[in-house]
């Protein structure tokens, strides 16, 4: 038999025979109406379960991860208020259950059973995915999380105090709010929670403001994989900067009432907590997982004996609040309530196209109080000498410094963290000054965790501050893309819109570096930004672009909610000259503060028809070093420099290739799942297709030492390929 069907029916039999396990009395602070308000939220949560899976056998739901045995985080819901943001664990169903219960108006059965039937309707997700989530209850939707959400709870959390000393405009969160996660004790392995944790730890011992709950639901397992006696308590209860609390989750009165000391502490001291529940876990551990295949049957018996509503009807039963038969009749209205609205939740209409699948890849606008951009006195005030230099050419590094000083002074819910950033200025001194003229507040030295970083900015995001945050290198992306893939980039998808944590990601990136080489800090693959649906991705070449593209993507985060990536080349920060020592032909003046480059548009140098030479970043540097030879041998020749490289630039590239013979795509990355696949489709896609070929990097790492260009594209590369394209060499 089905374990759901047996512990249903054990729970029937049990209540009706007075069967009822022992524990603790009823703690004091729940009313007698809290406590039944609470059991109903269980008892719905559980009914969900098993409505969850009728759906899935008869072909009307799609995904049936429960929260049977987890029902007690019904009362750590209680114990908050309904404005503290809350990022859930996926068995905490029985958790929203019971905020909604806070908040007026809700029909919460009615909206998870449409999320279940994957309904259009459903309000969280509109049809994507069975979600835990709710705007009116301040729930972001996560889907099957490990520990992802983690680090962005802490971002939430910081961003409580930071709101206070700088309220960002579009504020969402109380001043008095806290920030709540809940993960698995498995989940607690991971080291993106080990890194949240650490980082929560590290904020906390010095003194900076940092109101969040971490609660760990400790069912002891993993999936099929046993965490070991003691080990949560163990490793949690001395962390530096985190009080630990502890309770029984099976016991809603005690769970209450620890969960509330936790609350209270974390709200008033603003420093975090970790309340460590003891939970068990019903059913396996989601859709036909079979708990018997690697558990014996004595064990999965023993937790099923431990139903924690069997624990709350006794409990309340003791309190005088309900009487068993009441309980049990509660229990059975329940059921056949969930099982009516599920019939009519499975005929609502689903989503029918791709088009209505992306429709919320890209967030809504949102309206922002208009500027003029900073006044005379106060650029005046901030930039002091460098006004003067604005005159003069400069590299590509000090406009960029100069650009995030303005979009600092103009707005000032910007925001910029990461290593090294504030008091050193990067690791490139492309924010030296910036600390200084804007406080340790908005220049964030950060500890040297990527994962913290991206999460940091995330949640800073939720509570209407524009974060900039800076990865140093592009390689170092990788050890937290998931924070950009699986969490920023889909929070508008599984919200249908409702959710955004727009942000302009600062990287400094790809190769050509001389002194400071190695595939480490030369990374020349954007594969793992390319194929994420709705992110932007900018790559300048100038300094005058990058302060320029820079502006439009502070732009597109602030008004249009999106997650924008700023690929900076690094070997163009310093650079000065272009085709001889001391000719400053790279460097350019300061563009007007009121200046940018819109997303989509192109660079086009020159308006020669024998070649286009499609590029961007360093390769438009060498497509400009290569020109004088291949217009030297009679290729009259025009340069277009992407700049956008995330939604490809379609239309403007097909307007700037009007009327070539011939276009050469030169691309610094590598040969597999670099930019330049995706322009070698576009242009063999083209009705008029010109006669293409591409100068790409091997498929190779980058060396350090004399050999750190070898893979890469070169000038006489360019040439010889140009060259060859057009005919000119046989």
């Amino acid at each position: 038999m089905d374990r759901a069907q047996i512990v249903h029916e054990n729970f029937l039999s049990r209540v009706a025979a007075g069967d009822l396990p022992t524990g603790a009395p009823p703690r004091p602070g729940l009313s007698r109406e809290q406590a039944v308000s609470l059991y109903r939220s269980q008892v719905l949560s559980r009914a969900l379960d098993r409505t969850s899976r009728a759906m899935q056998k008869a072909g009307q739901g799609f995904y049936t991860i429960g929260s049977s045995g987890h029902e007690g985080m019904a009362a750590v819901a209680q114990a908050l208020r309904p404005t503290d943001i809350a990022f859930l664990h996926y068995r905490d169903a029985a958790f929203q259950i019971a905020r909604a219960e806070q908040v007026p108006g809700q029909q919460i059965a009615w909206d998870m059973l449409l999320s279940f039937a994957c309904s259009k309707e459903d309000p969280t997700s509109g049809g994507r995915h069975k979600v835990l989530g709710s705007r009116a209850l301040m729930i972001p939707p996560q889907t099957s999380t490990i520990a992802s959400h983690l680090p962005k709870a802490v971002g939430a959390a910081y961003s409580l105090g930071a709101a206070r000393r700088h309220p960002p405009e579009h504020r969402q969160l109380p001043e008095d709010g806290i920030a709540i996660c809940s993960f698995g004790d498995a989940s607690a392995n991971h080291s993106t929670a080990q890194g949240a944790i650490n980082t929560a730890g590290w904020t906390s011992v010095q003194s900076i403001p940092l109101p969040l709950l971490f609660v760990c639901e400790d069912n002891g397992i993993g999936i099929s994989t046993k965490t070991p006696r003691g080990w949560i308590q163990a490793s949690m209860e001395h962390r530096p900067g985190i009080r630990y609390f502890q309770a029984n989750g099976l016991d809603i009165y005690e769970t209450y009432a620890v969960a509330e000391e936790a609350a209270d502490y974390v709200r008033t001291r603003r420093k975090p907590a970790f309340l460590h529940l003891k939970t068990v876990r019903l059913y396996g551990h989601a859709g036909a997982d079979v708990p018997t295949t690697y558990l014996t049957r004595a064990e999965v018996e023993a937790e099923e004996a431990m139903d924690p509503l069997l624990h709350s009807v006794r409990l309340l039963a003791e309190d005088g609040a309900l009487s068993p038969e009441e309980a049990l009749a509660i229990y059975e209205q329940t059921c056949a309530r969930t099982d009516r609205i599920a019939a009519e939740a499975a005929t609502r209409p689903h989503l029918g196209s791709a088009g209505e699948v992306a429709a919320s890849l890209i967030p809504p606008k949102r309206d922002c109080k208009p500027t003029n951009g900073p006044s005379a006195e106060a650029r005046a005030a901030t930039f002091g000498g460098d006004l003067r230099a604005m005159d003069e050419p400069q590299p590509m590094s000090r406009l960029i410094n100069w650009a995030l000083t303005d979009l600092m002074l103009e707005h000032g819910e910007i925001v910029c963290m990461g290593e090294d950033v504030g008091r050193k200025g990067g690791v490139y001194g492309v924010t030296q000054k910036l600390q200084q003229r804007f406080g340790p507040d908005r220049m964030i030295d950060t500890l040297l965790d990527e994962q913290s970083i991206l999460g940091l900015a995330i949640g800073m995001g939720h509570n209407g501050f524009l974060p900039i945050p800076e990865i140093q290198f592009l390689a170092y992306l990788h050890n937290a893309e998931d924070q950009i893939r699986g969490e920023a980039a889909t929070l508008p998808f599984f919200s249908n819109g409702q959710f955004s944590n727009p942000m302009v990601l600062r990287i400094a990136g790809l190769g050509y570096q001389k002194g400071f080489g190695g595939h480490f800090h030369n990374d020349n693959s954007l594969a793992v930004l390319r194929d994420i649906p709705g992110v932007i991705i900018a790559c300048p070449s100038t300094g005058a672009d990058a302060a320029q593209m820079l502006r439009e993507c502070v732009r597109l985060a602030r008004e249009e909610q999106r997650v924008v990536v700023f690929l900076e080349p690094i070997a163009l920060y310093p650079m000065r000259d272009l085709h001889g020592a001391q000719d400053g032909g790279w460097m350019t003046t300061y563009p007007s503060p009121d200046r940018r480059i819109a997303l989509g548009e192109v660079g086009v140098h020159g308006d020669g028809t024998d070649l286009a030479i499609v590029t961007y970043g360093n390769g438009h540097y060498l497509s400009q070093q290569a020109l004088p030879e291949i217009e030297a041998a009679g290729i009259k020749a025009r340069i277009i420099d992407l700049r956008w490289l995330a939604p490809l630039p379609a239309e403007a590239l097909r307007a700037a290739t009007q009327g070539c013979k011939h276009v050469l795509i030169v691309d610094e990355c590598r040969r597999t799942g670099s930019q330049s696949e995706a322009l070698m489709t576009f242009f063999c896609e083209e009705s008029r297709a010109p006669a293409t070929a591409r100068v790409v990097a091997e498929d190779c790492f980058i060396a350090t030492g004399p050999a750190y260009a070898a893979p890469l594209p070169s000038k006489d590369g360019i040439v010889a390929a140009a060259l060859s394209l057009t005919g000119v060499a046989k």
